[in-house]
């Protein structure tokens, strides 16, 4: 099998983020000035940022970039920027950055069209866009955030009627009590086993915890792939419960 063959049997919806050639990218404006995305740009630029099959978590502390490298990406494949299905969503304020229309996504044709993009912060309206449709759906507003969230689980991102495709998470655990968390992560499981390619940013250890995922960690470094024993995150978790009075003690002297 040649090589271009290769590519259209390649069943991921997102097999690689290029950047077009005439992208008005400013470098010395945000984003490009966060270092996870200037360096996201230039692999783009280049042969392109490959993601792997499954699931690949982004981690890092607020302001890496994680948010805006998964907005970017669920919305150049085609996704709603506030949330929702590639049946639509709803839509208020636009506040993203415009790295989605310097980004082309690479995929083979017959990849999977359908996805979902779960945007923590701007799910209310997407909610009330499901409202609208009046489609017979569960009111999700009349729901806790955690009970919403994990209706999504079940009805949009871990249903056996959708058999693969592309998931777009961005912190799905702001909503999640500890019981929950441990249900996200069994669905993840089970929605890469079904072929499904999950993107997901997190500040989670234990979402990032899932066996055979890929973790990328994003920093002042950049962006770099690791372990989940030597994530930051993790370390810095570990310690707190371990000691917290040593932590506390630190705080609030």
């Amino acid at each position: 099998m040649t090589r271009g063959d290769d590519w259209l049997h390649d069943p991921r919806p997102v097999q690689r983020v290029r950047l077009f050639s005439d992208a008005p990218v400013d470098r010395d404006a945000w984003p490009a000035t966060v270092p996870a995305v200037a360096q996201f740009l230039d692999v783009a630029a280049g042969d392109g940022w490959e993601f792997g099959p499954g699931v690949t978590f982004l981690v890092g502390e607020n302001g890496s970039g994680k948010s805006t490298l998964i907005e970017g990406i669920a919305e150049a494949a085609g996704l709603p920027a506030e949330g929702g299905s590639t049946n639509g969503g709803g839509e208020t304020r636009r506040t993203e950055s415009p790295l989605s229309d310097w980004l082309r996504i690479e995929r083979s044709p017959r990849a999977p069209r359908w996805g979902f993009f779960l945007r923590a912060e701007t799910m209310h309206g997407y909610y009330s866009w499901r409202e609208d449709l009046r489609d017979g759906a569960r009111d999700l507003h009349a729901m806790s955030h955690g009970e919403s969230f994990n209706s999504l689980l079940d009805e949009a991102l871990d249903h056996e009627r959708y058999v693969a495709g592309l998931a777009c998470l961005d912190e799905p655990e702001a909503a999640l009590s500890f019981s929950s968390t441990l249900r996200w992560l069994a669905s993840l499981d089970r929605m890469r086993s079904r072929g499904t390619q999950v993107i997901c940013a997190t500040h989670s250890p234990v979402l990032a915890a899932l066996p055979g995922a890929t973790i990328l960690e994003l920093g002042e470094w950049g962006i770099r792939e690791s372990t989940w024993d030597d994530l930051e995150l993790v370390r810095l978790q570990r310690g707190f419960l371990e000691a917290p009075r040593r932590f506390l003690r630190h705080l609030l002297e």
